[in-house]
């Protein structure tokens, strides 16, 4: 199978961890006799200083005619300066509404031979962490209109968030068609009791679910279940709820399975090229310095296999090989603790790829 995949490297880690996702990746198209083209363009805040643009047309052009695209992180406190609607973040915004990627799933799925690593209580990790958030990523308050007035001699700023059937039907689909695959089980988070937006997508959400008998289904206020994710984790299976919810929702979620570092994500919409990557920042204070952990986008990869290529074999090997290397005690710094092998970037890299099997 050929392939063409387009690469953002973007800032900060951001180079150092997608070379090494992309290492593996062409171990597993050696491995399994595919053909992954890889190609480079600039998006964030490299972008920006390369071409006075954080999205160039021509690599938001190429990325529509991928057949995927792998991401590593934008951003950093050196473009804090430029105009709002230049910033790095926005590239992302505008790649993810050019190619319609409305739904982001977000594991969080702790590694047993992390388990020590969370935050959180023996007897809580060991009851279980694996659910997957599904965020709806291209509507609500990041995508409404934001502007700041002067009103009776002081600022006012205004921030929309609006949703519509649509937009809610799509992703509670998502959400029940995942759960199917799972352990069905659907929570819908939102705040109906003071939001209006959160009323309509109570209701929408309900009358999706009744189209999924065989899935359980039930709500969930965002500050009960803030509470709940570190409660009690195990409860949960797919959580569905909108972008702004999510976004904070899901970087709680990836805490508590030890490391931010070691999450993917993968972005989709109705047709197979989604965009791939590690939830994780850019670390700029790390940058540059090989200690950075690329599992996060390793496995964003293997997702990339799984979810745009119908790859099911090849990111079971991905998985299957950072589980191999966490067993045999490597850990980057990040997740390193006493007894473990300290490890760079690179070597992490090497390591997973060549238990490629």
């Amino acid at each position: 199978m050929e392939k063409n995949i387009v690469v953002i490297k973007g800032d900060g880690i951001g180079p150092e961890i997608v070379t090494e996702a992309v290492k593996v990746m062409r171990k597993v198209a050696a491995v399994y006799g595919h053909a992954f083209r890889f190609e480079e363009v600039a998006a964030g805040g490299c972008a920006i200083d390369q071409f006075g643009q954080c999205l160039p047309q021509e690599s938001l052009d190429k990325c529509l005619a991928a057949d995927s695209v792998l991401l590593g992180a934008v951003g950093g406190p050196k473009w804090d300066g430029v105009d709002k609607n230049n910033r790095p973040e926005k590239a992302l915004l505008r790649i993810r509404s050019a190619m319609g990627l409305y739904a982001n799933l977000r594991p969080a799925k702790i590694f047993p031979q992390l388990s020590s690593a969370s935050p959180l209580k023996k007897e809580i990790v060991d009851a279980g962490i694996d659910f997957v958030m599904a965020r709806e990523l291209i509507g609500g308050i990041y995508f409404g209109e934001h502007k700041t007035v002067e009103v009776g001699g002081e600022e006012q700023a205004t921030d929309i968030m609006a949703y519509s059937t649509h937009e809610i039907e799509r992703i509670a689909r998502v959400a029940f068609e995942t759960a199917r695959k799972r352990g069905k089980k659907v929570v819908s988070v939102e705040k109906s009791n003071v939001l209006d937006c959160s009323r309509l997508w109570k209701k929408v959400v309900a009358a999706v679910a009744a189209q999924y008998p065989d899935v359980a289904y039930s709500t969930m206020l965002v500050d009960n279940c803030a509470m709940q994710i570190v409660k009690n984790p195990a409860q949960f299976d797919v959580i569905v709820t909108e972008n702004m919810f999510g976004d904070i929702l899901s970087d709680e979620a990836s805490m508590i399975t030890g490391s931010i570092g070691m999450i993917p994500s993968s972005s989709l919409g109705d047709g197979t090229n989604g965009m791939y990557e590690p939830i994780h920042g850019s670390a700029p204070d790390i940058a540059g310095q090989n200690i950075a952990n690329p599992v996060g986008t390793i496995l964003s990869g293997a997702m990339m296999l799984k979810y745009s290529f119908d790859m099911a074999a090849e990111s079971d090997a991905i998985e299957r090989a950072v589980s191999q290397v966490l067993d045999e005690g490597y850990r980057t710094t990040d997740i390193f603790s006493a007894g473990m092998k300290l490890v760079s970037c690179s070597e992490m890299g090497d390591l997973v790829a060549a238990r490629i099997r």
